[in-house]
């Protein structure tokens, strides 16, 4: 056994090992092994390690000794150790992460180096590197919608090799970049956004998208990727953190330890036993567990998850739930370092991360560094602006910038390299920060150090080949030549197996995650069973026994539109909250006709023939009835069982992620989620059928109740599977929706019900018998119609393509006592109407002359510089219930502690202090300040942006071409001039980089001309470059001569309020001056060793009282000086107001937000440019299903066809409309509360614009819908009835639209809005008047019907279309009488109909501008980011 062991070590090519494992690397630490000697061990330990050793390997591996809490030594199987076990384990090995991890792995590199093993090593290296992408550059890259079409068909004609070549222009990313990356060396990437940082981490992990164009080679320890699988050998850490919310942090590691093995750590540690024992050395009992128990496979925790949690700071986190945009858990930077720890979980050799910056950015590297340094890990890590203290963790370096590598060597001379170049790092300056910015072609000569040469600027080429002439890059090139040794490699460091444990492992390991949800899940399950209750109710009270007679064929239509009301029912009930809003899109309702024939009767091959047996009544015979059969609330079921494609593809990402990184196969990953469905199914069909089976009356039969029990259950499992295939075969929303809706529309409108089967055109009848739900349809009505109720009745279904059964279809007042004491002071001398004094006396005077700076840029239009002071300022909240309850006595909760200061023009003041030391409470005291957001319209450029912000904000006398003018200075002065045509885009998916994003914020409102500015954070998030980019547009705004302020105060008092000085040179004297107070380092920033000193524990451990030697320092009494000089009023100064609360006229207001959003709707494709393709393939699609049936009303079944079609179409269209539109209005919505908030314009022209822009877009579509239909279906080519059809299709896509948005204005978020369309949608789906007339519907359900949109619109469109006919049916009735006696419909009653009609969109449009000037659920919003503006010329409006 010990020999078979040592050879599976020696020739494995699998032995991987995680940087969390300790078979990591092949270092070999110095300090010898310490062997137990065991003297001190008690005799029962004794006697159990004397046990274990006789054992044979194999068992020993399974066993160990183990201390309890109480000293005692046991033998525990190291396949069960509980999770008490393992954290005691853990925590006495790794007590304190930041202390003991490095002798705990010292410990283990000790055990293996002492026995001779030696760990495999990865030796990454890259050799001209290409990497080329194509995309299409300038106004051709706006997603307008001619570019869309256009897009489509290039796309189609060059794939036919039509046209010679693309429009898109060839980019290159990496430009012939070379370099290794060492084992046992932490190496940092550094570059500027856009540099192509991801990019080589991609290429290096074998993980580059496939379109982009790839040259050069990568290869580990000499072998090319394709000689061993990257996947497992590599790990790429996204900066993306892509989780299963619903699964908390130590389930996410467990999962991911468990799905990729331990690789060759039950090898290695089999032969270290077999070593250990051949040469009498016993192992620490703590390290020999934690070895074994993290070398055993298929464990659903493993040792090595609790480890990871502690050595990454989670554990405090483990079982809290990852979250996601809906579901609260985690932080970010929690999130962050799950991300990376799932990672670790795994034994991957070579680690490349992605911008893992977080706020423990120096704890995670730092455990990074000893593994690497210990275990000769092989590390990449690309970090956005790391701190000095992380930096200096770093041995490596690699400075990349617009797709160059910089620099690549040792850490230590990188300044050496910039020095030889001419550029130096100043003292206060951080050298990561120094690195970013020296690139940079506006930051680069406040760097240059050679004063005797004029400055020349050192292009990134210059830089690049000057280092290929500099010894590293000398040096680094003659390492490139020699190629690696491939016989130095070690056999298991490269892995060849594709997934780290067995089939039967992973397809445990995936059962049991899918199965967490579920459990966690059931509440959703119980709302499930809920809402099929109520329907079932619906069901049962809308087909009552009472009124389901058996006396007529009319009442065998009945019950057959009560059977498909269960089979949608069943089919389509599944709920799922997220996503709601794009799952809309796939509300279809359906309904069908059908013939209650007489024997005698020649029948259709879509009929169901019911004849009586001998017949008394001769009026029996010859003659038949037929009734539209109901299909159910199919709408509202429809989209819910759609939810499975938003369930489906909520995964994806997860899926994807894992199935790259080879976790498990694509089965592995989809079997569970219909295993564990099949439970599901059998509720919910128990549900249904145990309630409504009776009271609808149904054959009483046992058999037949079974067989309807089962054709239900298999129905259900069907269409989960069904829309899974959807989602898994479209793989994003809009996709698989498109599909899917296409997909429905094939199963339902050719499922022989809302066309008979006899009149499916012959190029249609495949989809007929291929749609699931044709069969379930006919096997249901099958099996009640051949039941003993129907004894008087014999029913001759005929095999299928002869006769069979036809089946028609038939949902804040929070009020804190604010508490404001003390006086806040404007100067200025302005004049205008709005008085805007405050009871806590705000004075307006002069402005401060004394400001030095002159006045710059952006100054064609004029304005009044104004000061601001505010003294003694102290605010109190309400004591939150939270903090009463532990005991404190106090009722009010202090924000604000006699706070004093002023601002100046000319002067940049920073509002600085700690999370929670109430700087934007400051502000808002100050200024009814909000949170910053940097929210934007999307599909607008930035110059649009611009121009619709100074045309709502200048007075109406600034004409066109000075507030163009005012623009491009503005522009200028925020460096905005290289970005004018770039799209806004949304934050973090497209568009504007968050730096430019904060620019733009800035030059948003600085076209206000504004005299006083607020800022909050405005460098939050931006790595040092950026940074600097958004720091000199705030010094350009100060420049101008306005007073600007953006986040000294640490919990609501005052520590320091004076002037920074050159290099803040005068800051550090202040606080280097109070005793005790540490000095600052030599590079280290001063704002964060500011921080860092003056926090509360280092103030008690100094025992001193900031607030308190600030109050009594001279500093402090200057600026009291200060304060009173600028809070007494110039003479002749008037209190600021305005004439009219907003710049321009309401007017004016609607025309300019028109504007924005005819810009916003024209690019905007994915709204209305596949809006119009859906309508266009819809419309044919519909026009060749229904084709010519408008000409032939001969009989009643004609007349049911023409009738579908109007009804699907209404339904189709209508829900897709309703719900495409609710994340577009969720979006400018937001923005709106941001604008309204600044003063730009009040509610309603916002609505006035968002209402209006929508009725073109829907008259075209309309009239492409209705032209193309009408013309196909062959309806009566009159100018009247094709104006009607017109009109009522018009307006009901009008009334659906404004429907969407009225739900959007009235609830916090469009996911709330799609479950209440989605809702209602069902209802009215129901109570149409088609699924079931109006005649035969109960009494206490005939109000509903009156109240239902789609049933006006239906009547609408059927009277205006037949309503008038006098053409003789089969039965003799004409077309008028039919629908008159069964449906209710009159054509004289058209015009009502017309007026309701029209009258529905203007009814939704006004709830929804009263909605959004209400701003319903303020409560939810006020504490929201989407409600929060940036800086503001009128910043107490948001109050």
């Amino acid at each position: 056994m010990d020999s078979d062991n040592n050879e599976v070590y020696k020739v494995s090519n699998s032995l991987r090992a995680g940087i969390t494992s300790v078979w990591r690397s092949n270092s070999v630490s110095a300090g010898a092994f310490s062997m137990s000697s065991r003297e001190e061990q008690d005799d029962e330990e004794a006697l159990i390690c004397a046990a274990l050793e006789k054992l044979p390997t194999y068992n020993r591996l399974k066993k160990g000794i183990l201390t309890t809490s109480r000293g005692e030594a046991n033998e525990v199987d190291v396949n069960n150790l509980g999770q008490q076990e393992r954290q005691r384990l853990v925590d006495k090995l790794v007590k304190v992460a930041e202390v003991d991890n490095e002798e705990f792995l010292l410990k283990l590199k000790n055990r293996i180096d002492r026995v001779g093993i030696s760990l495999p090593t990865i030796e990454v290296r890259f050799e001209h590197l290409n990497v080329k992408a194509e995309a299409y550059v300038g106004s051709r890259a706006l997603p307008t919608f001619f570019n869309f079409c256009a897009n489509i068909v290039e796309g189609f004609l060059n794939s036919l090799n039509i046209l010679p070549s693309s429009k898109k222009k060839r980019l290159t990313i990496l430009k012939d970049v070379s370099g290794i990356v060492r084992p046992g060396r932490m190496t940092l990437l550094l570059g500027p956004p856009g540099s192509g940082k991801t990019t080589l981490l991609l290429a290096l992990a074998g993980k580059l998208d496939s379109s982009l164009k790839l040259s050069g080679g990568v290869t580990y320890n000499g072998h090319n990727m394709d000689e061993f699988v990257p996947e497992r050998t590599a790990a790429y850490i996204s900066q993306h953190d892509v989780h299963i919310g619903e699964m908390t942090v130590r389930e996410t590691l467990a999962f991911s330890a468990r799905c990729q093995g331990v690789g060759s750590r039950y090898e290695m540690l089999a032969e270290l036993t077999r070593r250990e024992k051949a040469a009498g050395i016993k192992p620490d009992p703590d390290i020999d567990v934690f070895m074994k128990a993290a070398a055993t496979e298929g464990q659903e925790v493993s040792v090595i998850t609790d480890y990871i949690l502690k050595i990454l700071g989670l554990d405090v986190c483990a079982d809290t739930m990852v979250g996601d945009e809906i579901l609260r858990g985690i932080s970010g930077g929690q999130r962050k370092r799950v991300t990376t720890g799932e990672m670790l979980a795994g034994p991957a050799q070579a680690l490349f991360m992605d911008e893992i910056s977080n706020s423990t950015t120096f704890q995670i590297v730092n455990s990074l560094r000893q593994f690497i340094h210990i275990l000769e890990g092989t590390i990449l890590i690309s970090l956005l602006q790391p701190a000095p203290e992380t930096y200096d963790l770093f041995d490596d370096f690699i400075l990349i910038s617009n797709g160059h590598i910089v620099y690549q060597g040792p850490r230590e001379y990188v300044l050496e390299f910039f020095k030889f170049m001419g550029f130096e790092c100043p003292k206060r300056k951080g050298v990561a920060d120094f690195l970013q910015e020296v690139t940079s072609q506006k930051e680069q000569q406040q760097y240059w150090a050679r004063e005797e040469e004029p400055y020349r600027f050192g292009t990134v080429k210059g830089f690049t080949d000057t280092f290929k002439s500099f010894y590293l890059g000398k040096k680094l090139e003659d390492e490139l030549r020699i190629p690696f040794d491939k016989r130095k490699s070690h056999r298991a460091a490269l892995t060849t197996k594709i997934y780290g444990v067995s089939e039967k492992q992973l397809l445990e390991s995936c059962m049991s995650r899918e199965l967490l949800p579920m459990k966690r899940n059931s509440f959703v399950y119980i709302f499930k069973l809920s809402q099929l209750s109520i329907m079932a109710l619906v069901a049962m009270t809308l087909f009552f026994r009472t009124k389901m007679h058996r006396d007529s064929l009319t009442d065998g239509g009945i019950y057959i539109g009560a059977l498909f009301f269960v089979v949608n029912i069943i089919m389509f009930n599944d709920v799922e909250i997220l996503n709601e809003a794009e799952l809309e899109s796939s509300h279809v309702g359906v309904l069908t006709g059908a013939y209650l024939l007489t024997k005698d009767v020649t029948h259709t091959r879509n009929e169901l023939r019911i004849t009586r047996d001998k017949p008394e009544d001769s009026s029996w015979q010859n003659s038949y009835t037929e009734i539209p059969l109901t299909l159910h609330d199919e709408i509202k079921f429809f989209h819910n069982r759609m939810s499975e494609i938003s369930m489906t593809i909520a995964k994806l990402p997860v899926f994807y992620k894992q199935r790259d990184l080879r976790f498990y196969p694509s089965w592995a990953y989809a079997l569970p989620a219909w295993i564990l469905k099949i439970p599901i199914s059998y509720v919910e069909v128990s549900v249904w059928v145990f309630l409504t089976y009776y009271v609808v009356g149904f054959d009483p039969n046992a058999g037949r109740f079974l067989k309807q029990y089962l054709l239900l259950l298999f129905l259900n499992q069907m269409t989960s599977a069904l829309f899974r295939l959807v989602a898994a075969t479209g793989r994003n929303m809009v996709v698989a929706n498109t599909f899917g809706s296409f997909t429905l529309l094939l199963i339902l409108v050719l499922g022989g019900f809302v066309l008979s089967r006899e009149d499916i055109k012959k190029w249609w009848k495949w989809a007929y018998w291929c749609s699931p739900l044709m069969y379930a349809q006919n096997a249901i009505a099958v099996n009640e119609f051949l039941g003993n109720s129907w004894r008087k009745f014999v029913l001759i279904p005929a095999a299928f393509g002869k006769n069979q059964a036809v089946i028609s279809e038939e949902s804040q007042s929070n009020e804190h006592d604010n508490r404001i004491g003390g006086t806040v002071q404007l100067s200025t001398n302005g004049k205008s109407g709005h008085d805007i004094r405050r009871t806590n006396s705000t004075y307006l005077t002069e402005a401060d002359t004394r400001a030095n700076h002159h006045q710059k840029r952006g100054m064609v239009l004029p304005f009044e510089p104004h000061s601001i002071t505010f003294d003694d300022i102290t605010y109190s909240v309400d004591m939150p219930q939270e903090m009463i309850n532990p005991g404190v006595s106090e009722d009010q909760l202090v924000l604000l502690n006699g706070v004093s200061g002023a601002f100046r023009p000319g002067v940049l003041t920073a509002l600085m202090g700690v999370s929670g030391a109430g700087k934007t409470t400051l502000m808002d005291v100050l200024a009814g300040y909000c949170e910053q957001n940097d929210i934007h319209s999307p599909n607008v450029t930035v110059y649009e942006s611009l121009l619709y912000s100074a045309w709502l904000r200048l007075p109406p006398e600034v004409d066109s071409q000075t507030r163009k003018m005012f623009i491009e200075e503005v522009m200028e002065l925020v460096e905005l001039n290289t970005l004018r045509q770039a799209l806004v885009g949304l934050p973090g998916l497209n568009g504007l980089s968050t730096e430019k994003r904060k620019r733009l914020t800035i030059a948003v409102e600085l076209v206000a001309n504004p005299s006083i500015i607020f800022m909050d954070e405005p460098t939050s998030g931006l790595d040092a470059r950026a940074a600097a980019i958004v720091m000199r547009t705030v010094r350009n705004t100060v420049d101008t001569g306005r007073t600007v302020l953006f986040l000294m105060k640490r919990g609501g008092q005052e520590i320091y309020v004076g002037p920074l000085g050159e290099h803040s040179s005068h800051l550090i004297k202040y606080f280097e001056g109070i005793p005790g107070v540490s000095t600052i380092k030599d590079g280290y920033n001063p704002a964060t060793w500011m921080l860092e000193i003056t926090t509360p524990s280092q103030e008690t451990s100094l025992g001193i009282d900031f607030a308190g030697i600030y109050k009594s320092s001279e500093l402090y009494r200057r600026n009291k000086e200060l304060i009173k000089d600028l809070s007494k009023p110039a003479h002749g100064s008037k209190d600021l107001h305005f004439a009219t609360q907003y710049a321009q006229s309401f007017f004016t207001q609607c025309m300019v937000c028109l504007w924005k959003q005819h810009w916003s709707y024209w690019r905007n494709p994915s709204y209305n440019a596949v809006r119009f393709l859906f309508t266009t393939v819809i419309a044919l699609a519909f026009g060749t299903m229904f084709w010519d049936i408008g000409t032939k009303i001969t009989k009643k079944q004609d007349l049911f066809n023409a009738m579908g079609s109007m009804y699907v179409a209404v339904l189709f269209l209508g829900v897709k409309n309703a719900s495409s539109v609710q994340p577009v209005v969720s979006v400018e919505r937001t923005v709106f509360y941001r604008e309204r908030a600044a003063g730009l314009y009040s509610a309603f022209p916002y609505a006035f614009a968002q209402v209006l822009i929508e009725i073109p877009y829907i008259f075209v579509q309309a009239v492409t819908y209705g032209v193309l239909v009408y013309a196909m279906i062959g309806f009566e080519w009159t100018a009247t009835k094709f104006f009607w059809y017109l009109f009522f299709v018009f307006f009901t896509l009008l009334y659906f639209t404004f429907y969407g948005m009225m739900a959007v204005a009235m609830t916090p978020n469009y996911h709330i809005s799609a479950i209440i369309v989605s809702s209602f949608n069902g209802l009215w789906n129901v109570f149409s008047g088609y699924i079931i007339p109006r005649t035969r519907i109960p009494l206490w359900w005939r109000w509903y019907y009156w109240a239902c949109p789609i049933s006006w619109t239906l009547y609408g469109l059927v009277a205006s279309q037949f309503g008038d006919k006098q053409d003789r049916l089969e039965s003799g009735e004409t077309v008028e009488q039919f629908l008159s006696s069964y449906f209710g419909f009159r054509h004289d009653f058209l015009g009502v109909v017309a007026a309701v009609v029209g009258a529905l969109p203007v009814l939704f449009a006004l709830i929804f501008a009263v909605g959004i000037k209400a701003k319903l659920l303020i409560g939810i919003l006020g504490n929201h980011p989407s409600v929060a503006f940036y800086i503001s010329k009128y910043p107490r409006k948001c109050r």
